[in-house]
């Protein structure tokens, strides 16, 4: 669990932290409630997991509530969430029933903390049928969509618009994301917490340790790559990359993540990623628990290049993470991947394997540019995604909302 907000001075100056508490101090008391579908795996309970307790340390009197569903639930919510991210799908009518039959128990037993909130924010597709399902309600509802809306498919964004149309706002990553809806429509992209155990500094005794953990060869060049296992992380395209350098010169790889409560698909991906890397003693397969957090610290800190080549991204908090640690980052060039990477600065966007390859070799050949990029994209991380920057941005828009300011032609 993060520290509060008075811990973060030394890593951002006093007039942030000043500012937020400004902000806090005009909602003071209003009760704010987080709504998602999982409390482990994935940015979303990340976030969560710091922003309650600073809305708390700020004045707001914050929840975090998570629906619960059966198996058929989230192999329905993960064919919504494939589609929205523009991958074919085809869901049937039951399919759609089953997803709102389990918003309407959920709304049973959350109903009576919602309709009181005055400020509410839906993480994503899966809790997003509740606000219809809540006609009493008294506050402003918002839906906050993490994934990349940017090309859904026709199909299940028709679908799913009824259920999204009537919040008073929603939250995108990106303005590429934005879809046409009769509400205002904000950018907020994720941030990461510097002091959580994920980011935090680490002494050379515990990176180390990970290092003789998982038998990571001191002398030679190490890329990392930390994500759950999911088809539009591109592991496979991962393992090609990593061929492609092998067959020049010595290289290992680590792919490393979990798997989230949400996510029916992660089992089958994972054993696709085994397959691949079978026989290969440079090849890490790590399947990690929810709370090994300092050990994707390590990792990422050993690593010599960070990569995420995911082929769709809502914004990929891995690649902050890596460019936190100092490391060039090699992403997908999609979604807010393209945020965070700017090529021969912070990193490199790249579209393939090949084009993957390429990058990795021309930065384990320029160790002195690698160095400069690592420092840029430290502080080009500080400058933009820490999280005082996405709790202020919040604290905006409940403001905005709660002071019945017309937010009609308001970004923030």
């Amino acid at each position: 669990m993060t520290k509060l907000l008075s811990a973060y001075q030394g890593v951002v100056n006093e007039t942030v932290i000043s500012q937020l508490r400004q902000l806090g101090s005009r909602l003071t008391g209003r009760s704010v409630v987080h709504v998602n579908s999982t409390r482990e795996g994935g940015g979303v309970a990340e976030i969560l997991d710091w922003m309650i307790l600073l809305m708390r340390d700020v004045g707001l009197d914050a929840h975090w509530e998570v629906i619960t569903g059966n198996s058929d639930f989230f192999s329905v919510t993960k064919k919504i969430h494939n589609g929205l991210q523009g991958f074919p799908v085809n869901i049937s009518k039951r399919e759609w029933q089953i997803y709102r039959e389990v918003n309407e128990e959920n709304a049973v037993r959350l109903r009576p903390i919602l309709k009181e909130a005055d400020l509410v924010v839906i993480h994503d597709p899966q809790p997003a049928g509740l606000l219809g399902l809540c006609p009493d309600r008294q506050g402003k509802w918002i839906w906050r969509a993490h994934i990349d809306v940017s090309r859904p498919a026709r199909s299940v964004w028709r679908e799913l618009l009824p259920f999204v149309s009537g919040y008073d706002a929603s939250i995108f990553s990106m303005s590429q994301f934005a879809q046409p809806l009769p509400h205002p429509q904000f950018l907020i992209p994720p941030s990461i917490d510097p002091m959580s155990p994920k980011n935090m500094e680490l002494d050379p005794e515990e990176l180390d340790s990970v290092r003789h953990q998982y038998n990571l060869a001191p002398d030679k060049p190490l890329l990392v790559q930390i994500s759950r296992f999911d088809r539009f992380k591109d592991p496979l395209g991962v393992v090609a990359a990593y061929r492609l350098v092998r067959a020049i010169q010595p290289v290992q790889l680590v792919l490393a993540g979990g798997g989230a409560t949400d996510d029916p698909e992660g089992k089958e991906v994972l054993d696709e990623v085994l397959e691949a890397a079978a026989g290969d003693p440079d090849i890490h397969v790590l399947l990690l628990p929810p709370d090994a957090h300092r050990t994707i610290n390590a990792l990422q800190r050993l690593a010599d290049i960070v990569i995420q080549k995911s082929t769709r991204e809502g914004f990929g908090l891995t690649v902050t993470e890596g460019l936190w640690k100092g490391k060039p980052v090699i992403g997908g060039d999609t979604g807010g991947i393209r945020l965070q990477l700017v090529n021969y600065h912070t990193g490199f966007l790249v579209n393939t394997a090949e084009g993957a390859a390429h990058r990795i070799r021309f930065l384990l050949h320029h160790e002195s540019l690698r160095n400069k990029m690592g420092i840029k994209a430290r502080e080009f991380v500080r400058e933009h995604f820490l999280l005082t920057r996405q709790l202020r941005e919040y604290l905006t828009l409940f403001h905005i909302l709660s002071s019945g300011v017309d937010s009609s032609a308001i970004y923030i």
